[in-house]
Formats: structure tokens, sequence, C-alpha cells
């Protein structure tokens, strides 16, 4: 097994710190997110993973979709944190889902949201949603759907 650079473990520590930050301090997160586990991270992408719980769940007995739109916001905004270290990623400006499989009880999602471009006053992430097969390569799950967000992140002087 490789060794990860320097720079990859404390970009993987960043976003552990980051994510611990938003479920102290946001009570959505806390409740939806409690569970999640940030499996990777590098300025190109962050990868978490989370097993559906009952609260994920809609009527149907399959992943809410508030329930992913959560999922997107928040890893869209650790792909932004996640790209240059920074700990404040800014507000949404536009979410974007397509919804393309389902997700059950006890499945584990793998999350992974990338920064597109991150400029000065706006940040484009994708989010993608999988369903883990066992075995399986970061990646390699069947999508169970796919999330476009821009936050805007210019800040105060």
């Amino acid at each position: 097994m490789a060794t990860a650079t320097p720079r990859a473990d404390s970009t993987l520590q960043h976003a552990k710190n980051h994510t611990a930050f938003l479920l102290a301090n946001s009570p959505i997160y806390n409740h939806l997110l409690s569970a999640i586990e940030i499996t990777s991270a590098t300025p190109a992408r962050a990868v978490a993973r989370l097993r559906l719980e009952p609260p994920h769940l809609n009527s149907k007995h399959i992943l809410h979709g508030a329930v992913t739109a959560t999922l997107v916001d928040f890893m869209g905004g650790l792909a932004i944190a996640t790209y240059d270290g920074r700990e404040r990623t800014g507000v949404s400006a536009d979410i974007h889902i397509s919804y393309v499989g389902a997700a059950r009880l006890g499945d584990v999602l793998e999350i992974e949201g990338v920064p597109v471009r991150v400029g000065g006053s706006l940040a484009f992430t994708t989010v993608t949603l999988r369903r883990v097969v066992e075995g399986s390569e970061v990646g390699e799950g069947a999508v169970v759907a796919v999330g476009s967000h821009t936050k805007f992140v210019r800040q105060k002087p």
C-alpha cells in the first residue's frame, strides 16, 4: 500500500476537522450525517461514505430526495474546503440534482465531491452518490444521484 504524501495527509485531516465543525454547528447535518465517514480527500476531490438508516428514507423506503440534496450541499462545500484548505466555503447559489437510481436501508453510499472551479466569487462543484458494491474501488458503484452545486465564496475583506 502506498503511503500518502504529507499534503494528502493534511488535506484529509482538514476535511475531517471541517466535517467535525459542521456536525457540531449544524443541527440538520448532525441529525442526518452524524455517521458520515470521510474516506479520502485531496485538492481534486473529497470522498465520504454513509450507511443509510431510517431517517434517510422516504415513505417508499428509499433514499429521500431531501437527504440527497443535503449530501450534495455538504460534499460540495467539503470539496471547496479541501481544494485550498479554506475554513469558510460560502453560501449556496444553486443546486441541481438528477436522481438516477435508488438506495435502501442498510445500503452504503459513497459520496464524491469534486471542485470543478473555485474562483474569487463563485465555486462550482459536482457531487456523485453511488451505492457501494462489496469489494469495489472508489467510483465503481451504481450511481444513485448526480448533483451540481454553485456557491458564492467571496469573503468580506
